[in-house]
């Protein structure tokens, strides 16, 4: 094969991955979010049934977490990515033809599952795929469709929301996801049955110590509360502070916008001060990017915390993902499974308990500060395991390295 037509073949297998996660994670689980207010004024959808529809989607993601993280079978994992991006279409369309709580609920959980499929499946399909043709692993380039997705979605509700109602906007958006399957399918090679790379004989695994492994658990269950509030409810929580009435979708937007590069930004951030640290950066970052729309109020204090909190969420996301690859370079699965889980757990948890805050206060506020506080939490943690991973590399007689 020339090497034009290699370069050729790997731009398509990462536009496969962009699209695939445009299609996953921004139609089928964040369309959700800007189209929250739109529901409620229209479709009669109340607050806590609001959060409680976030938690089932969540909790159809975190089953289709613990799925991946128990199939090692290429072939078995390519056929359920595709079943789940044909699932992400119907289920988008499903939202819109009925106003049943509990056919949105089974919308809401196969969508989670859809975009588990999208995330895990066909990442970890992509990442296979270039290692066996020798290609870098550039997963900042694949993990930009998150934040495309995101911004696509929200500029589309923001522009349809002046023509169409809520069930319109549902359709809209499934046409929009049908067109983005085709290539997400097309131009994904299925996986041989042989695709261990020439380098997997050489890799070897080294686990971390079961305190430092519960630690980051932890702090990664922090992490959860911190997304998935603001993932959820940001819409709403803007459109119902002083004089942003409809202002939501422009803020997620911009949370779509600065989530596109973040997982390049935040690989070079690591390069240079190692991921713990990168981590904690990010933390900070988010606790101010949660809390400013809140604390400081009006259009410019909700954007910019938008901006932080889209440039950290998912950057902190791929860091983990890259710590997993660390300890775990031949099976990386077994780290992300037990982290999924606490990662998951939160984002059931999240949505549901600031749901019922809403409800019990009158504002979706409360969740952001609670958010904002369990992040903090998780910051200390972060700096413990930083600690701690000093102390377990200096006694192994290991010098800690920025790029370790």
């Amino acid at each position: 094969m020339s090497e034009h037509s290699s370069a050729a073949e790997r731009f398509r297998v990462l536009g496969a991955g962009i699209f695939s996660l445009v299609l996953a994670l921004g139609v089928a689980r964040f369309a959700y979010t800007p189209l929250l207010p739109l529901m409620q004024q229209q479709a009669g959808l109340g607050v806590a049934e609001g959060g409680l529809l976030a938690a089932v989607n969540y909790a159809g993601y975190l089953s289709g977490a613990l799925l991946a993280s128990l199939i090692g079978d290429l072939v078995v994992k390519d056929r359920l990515y595709r079943m789940g991006m044909v699932l992400a279409v119907a289920s988008t369309a499903v939202m819109g033809l009925s106003t049943d709580p509990l056919v949105w609920a089974l919308s809401r959980f196969v969508a989670g599952l859809a975009s588990a499929a999208g995330m895990l499946f066909g990442t970890g399909l992509i990442l296979n795929w270039l290692i066996r043709h020798n290609h870098r692993s550039e997963l900042g380039i694949h993990f930009a469709g998150i934040g495309i997705g995101i911004t696509a979605c929200a500029a589309a509700v923001a522009l349809m929301s002046q023509w169409l109602d809520w069930r319109q906007q549902w359709f809209a958006l499934t046409v929009f996801g049908a067109v983005l399957l085709v290539p997400a399918l097309r131009w994904l090679p299925s996986p041989g049955r042989n695709p261990a790379s020439h380098s997997a004989a050489q890799m070897q695994d080294r686990p971390p110590t079961v305190g430092f492994l519960r630690l980051f658990m932890a702090a990664y269950f922090c992490a959860g509360i911190g997304y998935v509030v603001s993932a959820t409810f940001i819409v709403a929580i803007v459109d119902r502070l002083p004089g942003l009435a409809g202002k939501g979708s422009l803020v997620f937007l911009a949370i779509g916008v600065a989530a596109a590069p973040a997982c390049i930004l935040w690989d070079l951030v690591a390069r240079r001060t190692g991921e713990l640290n990168a981590l904690i950066i990010a933390a900070v970052l988010q606790i101010a990017g949660i809390v400013l729309p809140v604390t400081v109020g009006g259009l410019a204090a909700a954007l910019v915390g938008a901006l932080l909190f889209g440039a950290t969420f998912i950057g902190m996301v791929s860091l983990v993902l890259t710590m997993a690859g660390r300890y775990y370079p031949t099976r990386p699965a077994k780290m992300m499974g037990k982290m999924t889980l606490s990662y998951g757990a939160a984002q059931i948890l999240g949505p549901a308990v600031t749901g019922w805050l809403a409800t019990a206060v009158g504002s979706y506020a409360a969740g952001l500060y609670l958010a904002a506080a369990v992040m903090m939490v998780g910051t200390l943690l972060l700096v413990l395991l930083r600690g701690l991973e000093k102390r377990e590399m200096s006694a192994a007689g290991l010098v800690p390295c920025p790029q370790a």
